[in-house]
C-alpha cells in the first residue's frame, strides 16, 4: 500500500507539473502588484552592457549600437513584461535563457521584434516577423502595431515552455523539448545555421538581455518588469 501511495502521489505531482506549465496567461499583468521588480534599475547598475551605448533617459531605454544589455542576475523560472516602441525597419529582440553573453546567439532563446510593416521584415520568414521565437517558431499572427506606437509585450518562461503575449493577443506558444534538431524545426523548415544548438538541450535559465540598434534601426523599451515563478 505504501508503495501504492508513493507512486500515486508522483504520478500526480508529475501531472500537476505539467498541467501547470500548459496554462497560458490570459491577459497582460499588472506589474504594480507583489513580486514584480525592475528588469533594469535607473541607473542601469544591475546592468551589463558596453559602456556609451545604452542610456536610460526618462524611463525610456535605447541604444546607439547593436549591442546587448544584459541582467547581471541569472533568471529560471519568470514572466518579463515590457513595452517596445519600432522605427521603420527596426529588427530587435527580448533574450532569455542566455547561458553565454560572449556568444548568445547560439546559446539563447531570442523572441524577436521586428517591424513586420517594412519592406524587408514583412517579406521576410514568417520565424523573423515580431513575436517569433527567431529563426524556429512563427507567431500565429502579426500584432505588432506600426513604427512609432508602443506596443505590450509579455513573455512567460517556465522550464521549456514560452508563451508570448502581444498587445493582448496570445501569438506565440512553444514546448522547447520538440526542438531536438540544430537543423530542421519540427515543421521541417530550416533553422539557420548560426542557431546551431537544439533548443532540447539547452539549458532553461541564464540571462535576459535586450538586443540594441540592430539592422540600422533603432528601438525604444519601457516599463520593463520582471516576476520569478515556480
Amino acid at each position: 500500500m505504501m508503495y501504492r501511495l508513493l507512486f500515486t502521489s508522483l504520478i500526480l505531482a508529475g501531472f500537476c507539473s505539467f498541467a501547470a506549465a500548459q496554462v497560458p496567461p490570459a491577459k497582460h499583468p499588472d506589474t504594480s502588484t507583489d513580486g514584480w521588480s525592475n528588469l533594469f534599475e535607473p541607473d542601469l547598475s544591475d546592468a551589463l552592457y558596453p559602456k556609451g551605448i545604452w542610456t536610460y533617459k526618462d524611463g525610456v531605454l535605447t541604444a546607439t549600437e547593436d549591442q546587448t544589455i544584459w541582467t547581471k542576475k541569472d533568471y529560471d523560472n519568470f514572466i518579463i513584461d515590457l513595452e517596445f516602441k519600432t522605427a521603420e525597419g527596426t529588427n530587435s529582440g527580448v533574450i532569455v535563457y542566455d547561458t553565454d553573453m560572449d556568444n548568445w546567439i547560439p546559446n539563447s532563446v531570442e523572441i524577436q521584434i521586428a517591424d513586420d510593416y517594412s519592406g524587408e521584415w514583412s517579406k521576410a520568414a514568417a520565424t523573423w516577423q515580431c513575436g517569433a521565437i527567431f529563426g524556429r517558431l512563427a507567431p500565429t499572427k502579426s500584432a505588432v502595431k506600426k513604427p512609432g506606437k508602443w506596443n505590450h509585450y509579455t513573455i512567460t518562461c517556465q522550464d521549456k515552455h514560452i508563451w508570448v503575449m502581444l498587445n493582448g493577443e496570445m501569438v506565440t506558444e512553444m514546448d522547447m523539448s520538440q526542438w531536438t534538431s540544430a537543423k530542421k524545426n519540427p515543421d521541417g523548415s530550416e533553422i539557420p545555421s548560426w542557431l546551431s544548438n537544439p533548443l532540447a538541450e539547452m539549458p532553461t535559465h541564464g540571462h535576459v538581455g535586450l538586443q540594441g540598434k540592430h539592422a540600422g534601426a533603432p528601438i525604444w523599451f519601457r516599463n520593463m518588469k520582471i516576476k520569478e515563478i515556480k
